[in-house]
C-alpha cells in the first residue's frame, strides 16, 4: 500500500479502524530438509487471514528470540531486549494513529513469553489491550489426531510438524525431502534430554540451558518429518487461516480499551 492507500481504508471503516495483523517468524534451522526462513509460514498466514477477513496484514518481522538455535550457521537470532524493543516499537507505531485493533500472529513459540511481558507493559502505559495467538500451539489436539491417526506424538515437534508439512504445501520448492532424517534421542549427565529447556530425572523435568546442537546435532528436536505431507500442511493451513479470520471478525467488534470482564452466565 501507499500512505495514500493506507490512510483511504482508515477513512473507509468509519469509527472503527480495521484489525491490524502483525506476523512475527523466526529465521532458524528446522533440520536438513526444511527452509530456515520459516517467518515465510506466519506470511502467507497473516495474508490469507487478511484475505479471509478483511484485515489488513503489516510485513513480517523475520527474526525472534531463538538463543538456542544459535550454534547453527545461517539463522539469525535477536536478543531477548531487542526483540522486545521491536515488538513495542512495531506495535506503537500503529497505536500512535489510535488504530488499536491489533492482532499478533506469532509464528515462532519462543517469542511467546517475550510478547506477553510487552504487551502487559503496553496495557499499563496506554491502556490498550494487545492481542496475540501462538499459531502452532493453537492447533487442537482433535485435530492432530485426525490428521496423524494415532502417530500425533510422533509427527510433532522441532523438525516435523506442523513446520514441515506447511512447508511442503506452501514452500515446495525451497523443500529438500531427501536430506530428511529421523529425530535421535540424546543425553546429558547421563539422562535424557528433554527438549531445549532440560532433561528428565525419573519423573522430574530438571531445567538446563541446553542448545539445539546438544539435542540433536541434525537440529531434529522430536517430530518425525516421514508422517508430514503437503496434505496435512493444506489442512493445517486452512483451519488456522479459517479460525484466524473468524477472530478478526470478533476482535473487530470489540473494544481493547474496555474488555467489559464480568462472569459468565450459568
Amino acid at each position: 500500500m501507499t500512505v495514500a492507500e493506507f490512510r483511504d481504508r482508515l477513512d473507509a471503516s468509519g469509527e472503527k479502524p480495521p484489525v491490524i495483523l502483525l506476523p512475527f517468524g523466526s529465521t532458524e534451522e528446522q533440520g536438513p530438509h526444511a527452509p530456515m526462513g520459516d517467518y515465510v509460514l506466519a506470511d502467507k498466514l497473516a495474508e490469507r487471514v487478511a484475505e479471509l477477513s478483511g484485515a489488513i496484514a503489516a510485513p513480517c518481522v523475520p527474526f525472534g528470540y531463538a538463543e538456542f538455535f544459535r550454534a547453527f550457521p545461517g539463522g539469525i537470532q535477536l536478543r531477548a531486549q531487542t526483540f522486545c524493543s521491536v515488538v513495542e516499537d512495531v506495535v506503537g507505531a500503529f497505536l500512535d494513529h489510535d488504530i488499536d485493533r491489533v492482532l499478533i500472529l506469532n509464528g515462532h513459540s519462543t517469542n511467546s513469553f517475550l510478547i506477553d511481558q510487552v504487551l502487559r507493559k503496553i496495557r499499563r502505559e496506554t491502556g490498550v489491550c494487545v492481542t496475540s495467538i501462538d499459531l502452532w500451539r493453537s492447533i487442537p489436539s482433535a485435530l492432530w489426531e485426525d490428521l496423524h491417526k494415532g502417530q500425533s506424538a510422533q509427527a510433532r515437534g522441532h523438525g516435523g510438524d506442523p513446520i514441515t508439512s506447511l512447508s511442503m504445501h506452501l514452500l515446495p520448492q525451497a523443500m529438500r525431502p531427501d536430506l530428511a532424517r529421523p529425530a535421535a534421542p540424546h543425553q546429558a549427565m547421563g539422562l535424557p534430554i528433554a527438549g531445549a529447556n532440560g532433561i528428565r530425572f525419573e519423573d522430574m523435568q530438571v531445567n538446563m540451558p541446553l542448545n539445539a546442537d546438544e539435542v540433536n546435532p541434525d537440529g531434529m528436536m522430536g517430530g518425525d518429518a516421514g508422517l508430514s505431507s503437503p496434505e496435512i500442511g493444506e489442512r493445517i493451513f486452512d483451519h488456522l487461516t479459517g479460525v484466524c479470520a473468524r477472530f478478526v471478525a470478533h476482535l473487530q467488534n470489540s473494544n481493547p480499551r474496555d474488555l467489559d470482564v464480568k462472569a459468565l452466565s450459568s
